[in-house]
């Protein structure tokens, strides 16, 4: 099956999605720079933002659109190619946020936006704490990203007959309150007690990562898909069944990334999420299966900023040694076989599930 790079580009859509992004941004930038003087500034940072995404979100939309007899060509063609626009816009939101939350200092090898309009108030000399000027900007463009995919998701409806419209709005609004509320929940996860009981931190953390990340990222847009295509209630059912075990493997792949992945892959420094503290599945099973060393060395290392390469050196031997990696691997495994289960058994076009589940593999098999 081809990478995820090529199948994104085929019938066109990344160079679609892409224009929808630049058109949609240029009406932003014009209604930005007449509200006043430096306000460009935002609107920078997010062409800077979207620029590389995978589009991975924009593609399970089109392709589900396609696999549920959806046309390659047409106005409601047009409308589904301008939602995965609009679900780029909004993770940019989420990311935005997340960033800050976080406290994260780079994004795809970048500076993270707070940490930029941080520099910038630094760079000016300006009056007040630059690290909170920064926080703010990043929140305020956060919200910014936010409103800006709900215009366009609404905008590219409108085109819609009613039904079919009412339906995908109200999927997608759901589908931004589930993220938000999906936040919280990681908050409330990182300030309650952690590893009385591992098998309940476990359940948090799973239901953290529907909520904050599965959904969104590929069982929501399959479902948009097959909304805007006309389907059935019951098909719109079976695409989501399927998608949501291949959300949490697509991010159960992101958190092992965090721990293990390359920096110049990811483009986030080497065990960057042990120094945010983040609290997975990989660390509930080493907390639940590491030894007395493993327990302690979490417990008194995650979370801690200043961990230095060794530092982290060793908490991933610790991890590694616990069972947790060849675990939630195991799990991966048996999640995407769900999925792709569900995948094979849906009633979709041919070319359509082809594609699907190579998009699928590439979610869940990859490096960054």
């Amino acid at each position: 099956m081809s990478a995820a790079s090529d199948l994104v580009e085929t019938e066109n859509l990344r160079h679609d999605v892409d224009a929808a992004l630049e058109r949609h941004l240029a009406g932003l930038v014009d209604e930005v720079a007449a509200t006043g003087p430096g306000t460009t500034a935002m609107t920078d940072q997010v062409s800077s933002l979207l620029e590389g995404g995978k589009r991975l979100r924009a593609a399970f939309c089109y392709w589900s659109f396609r696999a549920h007899g959806g046309a390659s060509h047409g106005a409601a063609r047009d409308a589904v190619v301008r939602v995965g626009a609009a679900l780029e816009l909004f993770q940019a939101a989420a990311l935005l946020h997340d960033d800050v939350m976080d406290a994260s200092d780079t994004r795809r090898g970048r500076p993270t936006a707070h940490r930029v309009f941080e520099a910038r108030h630094v760079a000016q000399r300006w009056t007040g704490e630059a690290e909170r000027f920064g926080t703010a900007a990043a929140i305020l463009l956060g919200d910014l990203c936010l409103v800006a995919c709900h215009r366009e998701a609404a905008s590219a409806l409108d085109a819609l007959d009613a039904p079919v419209s009412r339906a995908a709005r109200d999927l997608f609004d759901a589908m931004t309150s589930e993220v938000v509320v999906g936040q919280y929940l990681d908050m409330l996860v990182q300030a309650e007690p952690w590893g009385e009981d591992p098998a309940a931190d476990e359940e948090r953390a799973r239901l953290v990562l529907r909520a904050k990340s599965a959904r969104y990222s590929v069982e929501r847009p399959l479902m948009l898909g097959a909304v805007l295509a006309g389907a059935t209630s019951d098909r719109v059912d079976a695409i989501g069944a399927a998608g949501l075990p291949l959300g949490e493997a697509f991010q159960l792949r992101d958190d092992l990334l965090g721990v293990f992945g390359d920096p110049a892959v990811t483009g986030k420094p080497a065990g960057d999420d042990l120094r945010e503290g983040k609290r997975t599945v990989l660390i509930a099973r080493t907390l639940a299966h590491g030894d007395d060393d493993a327990r302690r060395l979490v417990t008194k290392h995650l979370g801690d900023p200043r961990l230095t390469d060794d530092d982290v050196a060793t908490l991933r031997a610790a991890i590694v040694a616990s069972g947790a990696v060849a675990g939630v691997e195991t799990l991966i495994d048996d999640l995407a076989a769900a999925g792709m289960s569900a995948l094979a058994a849906a009633d979709l076009d041919p070319r359509g599930r082809e594609v699907l589940q190579g998009l699928a593999r590439a979610a869940v098999v990859r490096a960054a």
